[in-house]
């Protein structure tokens, strides 16, 4: 085993560097995957410019090609708060480079009426409470939605998935957590008017305010379309968040956790 020490909270924790469990939806260029806000699918063309053809099969010399995607919509991504600002920051900016403590917990959200519909699935602050007894300190959080159904290749739109309640994610502001892993498309409701309560929460930014310096969490971030298998057992795990170096407000990310070993195991 490849092992890691790390001193949280004053306790010592021991990482299992060669258990790593990937978070992350790949962006297929070629097949049907995950996608939302009708945005257009994801797709490659092979570079062909002055007679270079970026094709083997088409008698080119290597491979080469152009991609193009929406981070936003198209697989697991990152995202700053730059999202929901008149001024531009770069998710490249503020992705963190250090290991992260984390906690993964599962909720059901709860089904209640809102302003928008009378069986929304929302998950609420009085859920994370419960789920997080105990845990409040952490660096991310990572939540996996129930029950947890195929997220691989979903299409979302005309769909009404869970999100977050306001309260929900003024909660994790409160308690100082950096990150947010979620595997739903937006921690908003999908159709919400445009007010994105949750990411203003989480951010730190007043109700309808588009101007950075407003924000009292600039380097806190949130990853959406992320996907935790069925055989990951809730619990706390290391945490490397990786994320693609884009210097715009969202970029692909690939999360990856790393299993802490028990007492007698890190003897």
């Amino acid at each position: 085993m490849d092992l890691i020490s790390i001193h949280h909270n004053d306790r010592r924790h021991v990482a299992d560097m060669s258990q790593p469990l990937d978070l992350s939806i790949a962006i297929d260029f070629d097949k049907p995957q995950v996608s939302a806000f009708g945005a257009p699918a994801p797709h490659a063309e092979s570079l062909s410019v002055d007679g270079f053809i970026g094709d083997v099969n088409r008698n080119g010399s290597c491979n080469c090609s152009t991609h193009h995607l929406t981070p936003h919509c198209d697989g697991t991504h990152t995202e700053c708060v730059g999202h929901i600002t008149g001024e531009a920051m770069s998710i490249n900016s503020i992705a963190p480079t250090r290991l992260l403590f984390s906690v993964l917990i599962s909720i059901t959200p709860q089904v209640m009426a809102t302003t928008f519909s009378s069986n929304d699935h929302v998950i609420t602050r009085e859920l994370l409470q419960t789920k997080l007894k105990g845990h409040e300190s952490c660096d991310a959080v990572i939540v996996r939605s129930l029950p947890n159904v195929n997220k691989i290749n979903v299409n979302y739109d005309g769909l009404n998935p869970a999100y977050f309640s306001e309260d929900a994610l003024l909660y994790l502001a409160e308690n100082g957590i950096e990150h947010l892993l979620v595997d739903l498309p937006s921690v908003d409701r999908m159709h919400d008017n445009g007010l994105l309560l949750a990411h203003r929460a989480f951010w730190g930014m007043p109700r309808g305010c588009k101007t950075l310096s407003q924000a009292t969490r600039p380097n806190a971030t949130i990853t959406e379309l992320i996907h935790v298998a069925d055989n990951i057992v809730d619990g706390e795990f290391l945490l490397n968040l990786q994320v693609a170096p884009f210097v715009a407000d969202a970029a692909p990310s690939r999360p990856v956790l790393y299993p802490f070993l028990n007492e007698e195991e890190a003897q």
